[in-house]
Protein backbone atom coordinates (compact mmCIF):
# COMPACT_ATOMS: atom_id res chain seq x y z
CA UNK A 1 0.00 0.00 0.00
CA UNK A 2 2.40 2.40 1.02
CA UNK A 3 4.51 1.22 -2.13
CA UNK A 4 1.10 2.70 -4.25
CA UNK A 5 0.97 5.77 -3.15
CA UNK A 6 4.48 6.87 -3.58
CA UNK A 7 3.94 5.58 -6.99
CA UNK A 8 0.36 7.63 -7.11
CA UNK A 9 2.67 10.67 -5.24
CA UNK A 10 5.18 10.56 -8.60
CA UNK A 11 2.74 10.14 -10.96
CA UNK A 12 1.47 13.38 -10.46
CA UNK A 13 4.51 15.21 -10.46
CA UNK A 14 5.96 17.11 -13.93
CA UNK A 15 8.09 13.92 -15.39
CA UNK A 16 11.72 15.50 -14.72
CA UNK A 17 10.76 16.13 -11.60
CA UNK A 18 9.44 12.28 -10.91
CA UNK A 19 12.83 11.21 -11.96
CA UNK A 20 14.77 13.62 -9.78
CA UNK A 21 12.63 12.49 -7.06
CA UNK A 22 13.77 9.01 -7.70
CA UNK A 23 17.22 9.29 -8.40
CA UNK A 24 17.43 11.85 -4.76
CA UNK A 25 15.48 9.05 -3.51
CA UNK A 26 17.97 6.41 -4.49
CA UNK A 27 20.92 8.88 -3.42
CA UNK A 28 19.06 8.66 -0.17
CA UNK A 29 18.55 5.62 0.63
CA UNK A 30 22.01 4.27 -0.50
CA UNK A 31 23.59 7.03 1.62
CA UNK A 32 21.89 4.76 4.47
CA UNK A 33 22.73 1.72 3.37
CA UNK A 34 26.30 2.92 3.91
CA UNK A 35 26.08 4.73 6.96
CA UNK A 36 23.85 2.13 8.29
CA UNK A 37 26.03 -1.03 7.12
CA UNK A 38 28.99 0.69 8.85
CA UNK A 39 27.72 0.97 12.42
CA UNK A 40 25.60 -2.34 11.87
CA UNK A 41 29.17 -3.94 10.46
CA UNK A 42 31.04 -2.75 13.52
CA UNK A 43 28.39 -4.13 16.07
CA UNK A 44 28.38 -7.24 14.31
CA UNK A 45 32.22 -8.02 14.02
CA UNK A 46 33.00 -7.50 17.40
CA UNK A 47 30.78 -9.85 18.79
CA UNK A 48 31.56 -12.84 16.42
CA UNK A 49 35.32 -14.12 17.04
CA UNK A 50 37.42 -14.43 13.70
CA UNK A 51 37.95 -12.10 10.68
CA UNK A 52 35.84 -13.89 8.04
CA UNK A 53 32.67 -12.30 9.32
CA UNK A 54 34.33 -8.72 9.21
CA UNK A 55 35.97 -9.39 5.25
CA UNK A 56 32.69 -10.66 4.32
CA UNK A 57 30.96 -8.14 5.44
CA UNK A 58 32.92 -5.10 4.50
CA UNK A 59 33.42 -6.74 0.94
CA UNK A 60 29.98 -7.01 0.38
CA UNK A 61 28.59 -3.51 1.54
CA UNK A 62 29.84 -1.40 -0.80
CA UNK A 63 27.99 -3.78 -3.51
CA UNK A 64 24.54 -3.37 -1.41
CA UNK A 65 25.31 0.67 -2.12
CA UNK A 66 25.96 0.53 -5.32
CA UNK A 67 23.03 -2.20 -6.08
CA UNK A 68 20.70 0.50 -4.24
CA UNK A 69 22.17 3.59 -7.07
CA UNK A 70 21.45 1.19 -9.51
CA UNK A 71 17.83 -0.21 -8.47
CA UNK A 72 17.05 3.86 -8.31
CA UNK A 73 18.19 4.41 -12.20
CA UNK A 74 16.50 0.95 -13.48
CA UNK A 75 13.18 2.26 -11.23
CA UNK A 76 12.97 5.63 -13.29
CA UNK A 77 12.44 4.00 -16.19
CA UNK A 78 9.00 3.06 -15.43
CA UNK A 79 7.64 5.69 -17.47
CA UNK A 80 4.07 3.91 -18.09
CA UNK A 81 4.17 3.10 -13.54
CA UNK A 82 5.12 6.71 -13.29
CA UNK A 83 3.42 8.76 -15.80
CA UNK A 84 6.54 9.85 -17.32
CA UNK A 85 7.23 10.43 -20.74
CA UNK A 86 7.72 6.85 -22.59
CA UNK A 87 11.17 6.73 -24.02
CA UNK A 88 11.48 4.40 -27.33
CA UNK A 89 11.36 0.72 -26.44
CA UNK A 90 14.70 0.32 -28.38
CA UNK A 91 16.20 2.79 -25.86
CA UNK A 92 14.42 2.13 -23.09
CA UNK A 93 15.49 -2.10 -23.28
CA UNK A 94 19.19 -1.26 -24.02
CA UNK A 95 19.09 1.22 -21.12
CA UNK A 96 17.19 -1.35 -18.76
CA UNK A 97 19.79 -3.70 -19.97
CA UNK A 98 22.90 -1.47 -19.33
CA UNK A 99 22.01 -1.18 -15.72
CA UNK A 100 21.41 -5.00 -15.29
CA UNK A 101 24.70 -5.31 -16.41
CA UNK A 102 26.03 -3.29 -14.31
CA UNK A 103 24.84 -4.80 -11.76
CA UNK A 104 25.67 -7.97 -12.69
CA UNK A 105 29.65 -7.18 -13.14
CA UNK A 106 29.45 -5.31 -9.99
CA UNK A 107 28.34 -8.29 -8.43
CA UNK A 108 30.73 -10.97 -9.64
CA UNK A 109 33.42 -8.76 -9.22
CA UNK A 110 32.49 -8.30 -5.78
CA UNK A 111 31.49 -11.99 -5.16
CA UNK A 112 35.22 -13.13 -6.61
CA UNK A 113 36.95 -10.17 -4.39
CA UNK A 114 35.12 -12.16 -1.32
CA UNK A 115 36.28 -15.32 -2.20
CA UNK A 116 40.05 -14.27 -2.24
CA UNK A 117 39.79 -11.83 0.85
CA UNK A 118 38.05 -14.78 3.04
CA UNK A 119 40.82 -17.33 1.63
CA UNK A 120 43.34 -14.94 3.14
CA UNK A 121 41.58 -14.18 6.22
CA UNK A 122 41.38 -18.51 6.37
CA UNK A 123 44.87 -19.27 5.48
CA UNK A 124 46.42 -16.36 7.62
CA UNK A 125 44.01 -17.95 10.87
CA UNK A 126 46.15 -20.02 12.98
CA UNK A 127 43.39 -22.76 13.89
CA UNK A 128 41.65 -22.77 10.44
CA UNK A 129 42.19 -25.43 8.13
CA UNK A 130 43.53 -23.47 4.81
CA UNK A 131 43.61 -26.40 2.43
CA UNK A 132 40.46 -26.06 1.07
CA UNK A 133 41.46 -22.24 0.18
CA UNK A 134 44.50 -22.65 -2.25
CA UNK A 135 42.07 -25.89 -3.85
CA UNK A 136 39.09 -24.45 -4.97
CA UNK A 137 40.45 -19.96 -4.91
CA UNK A 138 40.23 -19.98 -8.48
CA UNK A 139 37.80 -22.61 -9.12
CA UNK A 140 35.51 -20.07 -7.46
CA UNK A 141 37.02 -17.37 -10.09
CA UNK A 142 36.50 -19.26 -13.03
CA UNK A 143 33.15 -20.06 -12.02
CA UNK A 144 31.68 -17.23 -11.61
CA UNK A 145 33.42 -15.57 -14.57
CA UNK A 146 31.66 -18.06 -16.60
CA UNK A 147 27.86 -17.49 -15.36
CA UNK A 148 28.43 -14.00 -15.82
CA UNK A 149 29.92 -13.92 -19.42
CA UNK A 150 26.53 -16.28 -20.03
CA UNK A 151 24.21 -14.25 -17.61
CA UNK A 152 25.52 -11.22 -19.96
CA UNK A 153 24.58 -12.92 -22.97
CA UNK A 154 21.44 -13.53 -22.06
CA UNK A 155 20.74 -10.09 -20.80
CA UNK A 156 21.85 -8.63 -24.44
CA UNK A 157 19.50 -11.24 -26.26
CA UNK A 158 21.71 -13.31 -27.48
CA UNK A 159 20.90 -17.04 -27.47
CA UNK A 160 23.25 -19.30 -25.82
CA UNK A 161 21.72 -22.62 -26.76
CA UNK A 162 24.41 -22.59 -29.92
CA UNK A 163 27.10 -21.65 -27.48
CA UNK A 164 26.41 -24.23 -25.28
CA UNK A 165 25.87 -27.27 -27.78
CA UNK A 166 29.27 -25.94 -29.34
CA UNK A 167 30.86 -25.97 -25.75
CA UNK A 168 29.87 -29.73 -25.68
CA UNK A 169 32.00 -30.28 -28.41
CA UNK A 170 34.87 -28.02 -27.58
CA UNK A 171 34.75 -29.31 -23.86
CA UNK A 172 35.69 -32.76 -25.58
CA UNK A 173 38.47 -31.70 -27.48
CA UNK A 174 39.49 -29.75 -24.94
CA UNK A 175 39.30 -32.56 -22.66
CA UNK A 176 41.60 -34.37 -24.96
CA UNK A 177 44.03 -31.88 -25.12
CA UNK A 178 44.26 -30.97 -21.51
CA UNK A 179 43.73 -34.23 -20.01
CA UNK A 180 46.64 -33.41 -17.39
CA UNK A 181 45.44 -30.55 -16.98
CA UNK A 182 41.77 -31.66 -15.50
CA UNK A 183 43.66 -35.07 -14.21
CA UNK A 184 45.74 -32.41 -11.47
CA UNK A 185 42.14 -30.66 -10.81
CA UNK A 186 40.04 -34.04 -9.63
CA UNK A 187 43.42 -34.73 -8.09
CA UNK A 188 43.57 -31.70 -6.07
CA UNK A 189 40.19 -32.14 -5.38
CA UNK A 190 40.74 -35.37 -4.49
CA UNK A 191 43.44 -34.92 -2.23
CA UNK A 192 41.48 -32.21 0.14
CA UNK A 193 38.17 -34.71 0.13
CA UNK A 194 41.20 -37.22 1.27
CA UNK A 195 42.78 -34.67 3.68
CA UNK A 196 45.80 -35.78 2.54
CA UNK A 197 48.12 -32.71 3.35
CA UNK A 198 47.34 -28.66 4.12
CA UNK A 199 49.63 -26.10 3.63
CA UNK A 200 52.23 -26.22 6.73
CA UNK A 201 52.45 -30.20 6.75
CA UNK A 202 55.93 -31.47 5.93
CA UNK A 203 55.69 -34.07 3.75
CA UNK A 204 57.81 -37.51 2.41
CA UNK A 205 56.94 -37.96 -1.16
CA UNK A 206 57.75 -41.95 -2.84
CA UNK A 207 60.41 -40.00 -4.78
CA UNK A 208 62.35 -39.52 -1.21
CA UNK A 209 61.80 -35.62 -1.33
CA UNK A 210 60.86 -34.70 2.08
CA UNK A 211 59.30 -31.15 2.69
CA UNK A 212 56.65 -28.22 3.86
CA UNK A 213 54.01 -27.77 1.72
CA UNK A 214 54.14 -24.12 0.67
CA UNK A 215 51.30 -24.40 -1.49
CA UNK A 216 48.59 -25.72 -2.90
CA UNK A 217 46.80 -24.66 -6.53
CA UNK A 218 44.38 -26.84 -8.70
CA UNK A 219 47.32 -27.87 -10.99
CA UNK A 220 50.17 -28.39 -8.87
CA UNK A 221 51.38 -28.64 -4.93
CA UNK A 222 54.74 -26.62 -4.06
CA UNK A 223 57.17 -28.16 -1.60
CA UNK A 224 60.11 -26.81 0.08
CA UNK A 225 62.76 -29.32 0.84
CA UNK A 226 65.28 -28.80 3.64
CA UNK A 227 67.47 -27.78 1.10
CA UNK A 228 65.60 -24.67 1.04
CA UNK A 229 64.30 -25.88 -3.02
CA UNK A 230 60.84 -25.43 -4.37
CA UNK A 231 59.88 -28.45 -5.61
CA UNK A 232 56.64 -28.25 -7.55
CA UNK A 233 54.47 -31.79 -8.05
CA UNK A 234 51.23 -32.61 -10.46
CA UNK A 235 48.38 -32.71 -8.20
CA UNK A 236 47.68 -36.06 -10.28
CA UNK A 237 51.18 -37.77 -9.27
CA UNK A 238 50.50 -36.95 -5.91
CA UNK A 239 47.18 -38.40 -5.47
CA UNK A 240 48.24 -41.64 -7.57
CA UNK A 241 52.03 -42.04 -5.21
CA UNK A 242 52.44 -42.75 -1.72
CA UNK A 243 52.54 -39.28 0.27
CA UNK A 244 53.65 -39.68 3.78
CA UNK A 245 52.42 -37.00 6.07
CA UNK A 246 54.78 -36.36 9.13
CA UNK A 247 52.03 -33.70 10.61
CA UNK A 248 49.53 -35.43 11.29
CA UNK A 249 47.57 -36.57 13.63
CA UNK A 250 50.18 -34.98 15.88
CA UNK A 251 53.07 -33.08 14.87
CA UNK A 252 55.32 -34.79 16.99
CA UNK A 253 57.49 -37.75 15.66
CA UNK A 254 59.47 -40.69 17.02
CA UNK A 255 63.21 -40.99 15.60
CA UNK A 256 65.14 -43.97 15.28
CA UNK A 257 69.06 -44.01 16.07
CA UNK A 258 70.55 -47.32 15.24
CA UNK A 259 73.89 -48.34 16.97
CA UNK A 260 76.03 -51.29 16.80
CA UNK A 261 77.58 -52.32 19.94
CA UNK A 262 79.79 -54.91 20.35
CA UNK A 263 79.10 -59.19 21.46
CA UNK A 264 79.78 -59.07 25.29
CA UNK A 265 78.44 -55.54 25.78
CA UNK A 266 77.09 -55.34 29.15
CA UNK A 267 73.50 -54.50 28.47
CA UNK A 268 72.39 -52.40 31.24
CA UNK A 269 75.21 -50.18 31.01
CA UNK A 270 74.64 -49.67 27.10
CA UNK A 271 70.54 -48.83 27.95
CA UNK A 272 71.69 -46.43 30.98
CA UNK A 273 74.03 -44.36 28.98
CA UNK A 274 72.03 -44.50 25.60
CA UNK A 275 68.49 -43.32 27.76
CA UNK A 276 71.00 -40.69 29.81
CA UNK A 277 72.10 -39.59 26.23
CA UNK A 278 68.09 -39.13 25.32
CA UNK A 279 67.10 -36.86 28.38
CA UNK A 280 70.02 -34.59 28.11
CA UNK A 281 69.26 -33.92 24.16
CA UNK A 282 67.21 -30.68 24.13
CA UNK A 283 64.69 -31.30 21.03
CA UNK A 284 64.01 -34.83 22.44
CA UNK A 285 60.57 -35.06 24.65
CA UNK A 286 60.09 -36.45 28.21
CA UNK A 287 56.80 -38.27 27.48
CA UNK A 288 56.71 -40.65 25.55
CA UNK A 289 59.90 -41.69 27.77
CA UNK A 290 62.94 -42.41 25.45
CA UNK A 291 63.29 -46.68 25.29
CA UNK A 292 66.24 -48.98 23.57
CA UNK A 293 65.12 -52.30 21.89
CA UNK A 294 67.42 -54.84 20.63
CA UNK A 295 67.23 -55.78 17.34
CA UNK A 296 69.32 -58.55 15.38
CA UNK A 297 72.36 -60.64 16.27
CA UNK A 298 74.89 -58.83 13.67
CA UNK A 299 77.21 -60.88 12.01
CA UNK A 300 80.08 -58.29 13.26
CA UNK A 301 77.92 -56.56 16.61
CA UNK A 302 74.72 -56.48 18.46
CA UNK A 303 72.48 -54.34 16.48
CA UNK A 304 69.94 -51.82 18.94
CA UNK A 305 68.12 -48.75 18.36
CA UNK A 306 67.26 -45.78 20.64
CA UNK A 307 63.94 -44.76 20.19
CA UNK A 308 62.72 -41.33 21.24
CA UNK A 309 60.31 -38.77 20.10
CA UNK A 310 60.54 -34.59 18.70
CA UNK A 311 57.89 -32.21 19.08
CA UNK A 312 58.08 -31.20 15.42
CA UNK A 313 59.08 -32.72 12.43
CA UNK A 314 61.27 -30.33 11.01
CA UNK A 315 63.86 -31.00 14.17
CA UNK A 316 64.50 -34.69 13.14
CA UNK A 317 67.64 -33.92 11.52
CA UNK A 318 68.87 -31.65 14.25
CA UNK A 319 67.81 -33.98 16.76
CA UNK A 320 69.32 -36.81 15.15
CA UNK A 321 72.52 -35.52 14.78
CA UNK A 322 72.85 -34.47 18.29
CA UNK A 323 72.15 -37.67 20.05
CA UNK A 324 74.66 -39.39 17.45
CA UNK A 325 77.16 -36.86 18.34
CA UNK A 326 76.52 -37.57 22.41
CA UNK A 327 76.39 -41.55 21.76
CA UNK A 328 79.88 -41.58 20.65
CA UNK A 329 80.78 -39.33 23.35
CA UNK A 330 79.43 -41.15 26.00
CA UNK A 331 80.61 -44.65 24.56
CA UNK A 332 84.04 -43.23 24.62
CA UNK A 333 83.86 -42.73 28.37
CA UNK A 334 81.84 -45.74 29.03
CA UNK A 335 84.25 -47.83 27.35
CA UNK A 336 81.35 -49.34 25.06
CA UNK A 337 83.18 -50.45 22.15
CA UNK A 338 81.45 -49.96 18.68
CA UNK A 339 82.97 -53.05 16.24
CA UNK A 340 83.82 -52.54 12.66
CA UNK A 341 83.72 -55.17 10.25
CA UNK A 342 86.53 -58.28 9.98
CA UNK A 343 87.39 -61.41 8.29
CA UNK A 344 88.98 -64.19 8.25
CA UNK A 345 91.02 -66.11 5.83
CA UNK A 346 92.73 -69.09 5.71
CA UNK A 347 95.17 -70.11 3.17
CA UNK A 348 96.04 -73.53 2.92
CA UNK A 349 99.87 -73.92 1.78
CA UNK A 350 101.41 -76.54 -0.66
CA UNK A 351 103.22 -78.16 2.53
CA UNK A 352 99.80 -78.42 4.25
CA UNK A 353 100.20 -75.89 6.68
CA UNK A 354 97.38 -72.98 7.29
CA UNK A 355 98.03 -69.42 7.63
CA UNK A 356 95.44 -67.33 8.66
CA UNK A 357 94.70 -63.72 7.69
CA UNK A 358 92.56 -61.02 9.43
CA UNK A 359 91.70 -58.47 7.15
CA UNK A 360 88.82 -55.26 7.35
CA UNK A 361 88.27 -55.83 4.38
CA UNK A 362 88.17 -57.89 1.21
CA UNK A 363 90.88 -55.77 0.07
CA UNK A 364 92.75 -55.73 2.82
CA UNK A 365 92.47 -60.03 2.96
CA UNK A 366 93.27 -60.32 -0.66
CA UNK A 367 96.31 -57.94 -0.05
CA UNK A 368 97.67 -60.13 2.59
CA UNK A 369 97.16 -63.66 0.85
CA UNK A 370 99.26 -62.49 -1.80
CA UNK A 371 102.26 -61.04 0.85
CA UNK A 372 102.04 -64.48 1.78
Amino acid sequence: MQLDAVETALAGLPPWLALVAILGGSLVLARLVQVGGDWLIKRLTTRIPGDVDDVALKTIHPALYASVLLAGAYYALEPLSLGVVELPQGIDNNLRATIISIGVVVWAYTLIRLGRRVSHAITSAEDADGSVVPIFQNVWSAGLIGLTAFALLELWGQDVTPLLASAGVIGIIVGFAARDTIANLFGSIALFFDGTYKVGDWVVLEGGDRGRVEDISIRSTVIRTRDDVLVTVPNSILNSSKVINESVPRRKRRIRVPVSVAYGTDYDLLEETLLGVASETKAVLDAPSPRVRMREFGDSALQFELLCWVPDPVLRGRATHDLNVAIYRAFEEAGIEVPFPQREVRILGDDGGVATVTADSPEQAASGADDD
